[in-house]
């Protein structure tokens, strides 16, 4: 598979997050407007990512990737459907949210876990990897909270 295209594979999930919470971002209603705070910032965080490994991609001499994932896309498109059908409720807004939260850390721990990361290109994707973790456990603890208040 190769660095360049594992480093490039992880851009296209973190462009694809950014999406997602941007999505989330405009559907928000305000009763769970402390939710944009949290949507906010790992949008940030996936669009620094992105810089990160885009930065890591062209050091080794390889073609960066600008896109989007195809099952990105199709979770953004399941989102849109969601609104269309009154999903605004908080309960919602997190499952989905928590399942995004959940692909993009198994594309982490896959990237890992393959052995083609070496060097600088490792000690990134690992401490990404790290903060990718905590914004998983940060959501599906708001989700479960949500779920037990309704």
């Amino acid at each position: 598979m190769g660095q360049v295209t594992v480093l490039n594979e992880l851009t296209e999930i973190n462009n694809d997050r950014v999406a997602g919470f941007e999505k989330a971002l405009a559907d928000i209603n305000d009763e769970n407007v402390d939710l944009k705070a949290v949507f906010q910032r790992y949008s940030e965080q996936s669009r620094k990512f992105s810089q990160e490994l885009s930065a890591l991609v062209a050091s080794h001499g390889g073609e960066i990737e600008t896109g989007n994932s195809v099952s990105g896309t199709l979770h953004r498109a399941w989102i849109d459907v969601k609104s269309l059908f009154g999903g605004s409720d908080r309960v919602s807004i997190l499952n989905e949210a928590e399942r995004g939260e959940d692909a993009i850390k198994a594309a982490y721990k896959t990237a890992l876990e393959n052995g083609e990361l070496t060097g600088e290109a490792l000690t990134v994707v690992t401490n990404q990897a790290s903060d990718i973790n905590e914004g998983h456990d940060e959501i599906k603890a708001l989700r479960d909270a949500a779920r037990l208040a309704d």
